[in-house]
């Protein structure tokens, strides 16, 4: 079913604007059936302004005389207009052309910061290719010594969001790695200003520092 916007809001607006049951309201805006009956016996969502969903565009108003006809009834949100336009195409993420030279930056950076992803997932999540990945990882990137760790989110290249969500999808495998040693666990504790910021300059820059120097090089 279709996500709605503002479950909560759309909750309190059918608790007082309609017939319907607890569990059709629950299973409509995606809260649970207490929290339903929280909202109606005022416990919950005191202060919320209701949102009518048959005004905003997500239901429409025939599922809803169907749902108050019939108990049984669950209502399907509306697909949102011109949503078939919204939704991503499969396939390689379109990076502008200004953008694509800051790809190798930000591979290192995922790499560096965040192990656990694969090389599929960083190739969807900004657009690069598992060729420049590799070279990137063992330093044969013909701009190797200008390549600096860098947020793809900074750079413009995705979105926090879709980097959560790759992240997301890859925690069993960090902890994996953390089991494993592979991965250094660091402390979630808030550190003193001053040390944080010795955090940051003691930072990994450049691949060599990232990753070493590469086999061969004379010192």
């Amino acid at each position: 079913m279709a996500e709605i916007l503002m479950p909560k809001a759309t909750a309190v607006w059918l608790v007082d604007n309609t017939a319907l049951s607890f569990e059709q309201i629950a299973d409509f805006t995606g809260l649970h059936h207490l929290e339903i009956k929280g909202i109606a016996d005022g416990d919950v969502a005191a202060g919320v302004r209701g949102a009518d969903p048959v005004a905003s565009g997500q239901l429409d108003r025939e599922e809803l005389t169907k749902a108050e006809k019939d108990p049984a009834y669950r209502m399907s949100a509306s697909k949102p207009k011109y949503a078939e336009f919204q939704e991503r195409k499969k396939g390689p993420r379109y990076t502008p052309l200004s953008r694509r030279q800051n790809r190798p930056d930000a591979i290192a950076w995922l790499v560096r910061n965040h192990p656990e992803l694969t090389d599929p997932q960083i190739s969807k999540l900004i657009g690069t290719t598992k060729t420049t990945i590799e070279a990137v990882r063992e330093r044969t990137h013909w701009n190797s010594p200008n390549i600096k760790p860098t947020d793809p989110v900074t750079l413009g290249l995705c979105t926090q969001i879709d980097l959560d969500a790759q992240v997301s999808k890859a925690s069993a495998r960090r902890k994996q790695m953390e089991e494993d040693g592979q991965v250094i666990v660091e402390d979630d504790t808030l550190k003193p200003a001053d040390e944080q910021d010795a955090d940051a300059s003691n930072s990994p820059t450049t691949l060599d520092e990232l990753f070493g120097k590469p086999k061969g090089d004379s010192e």
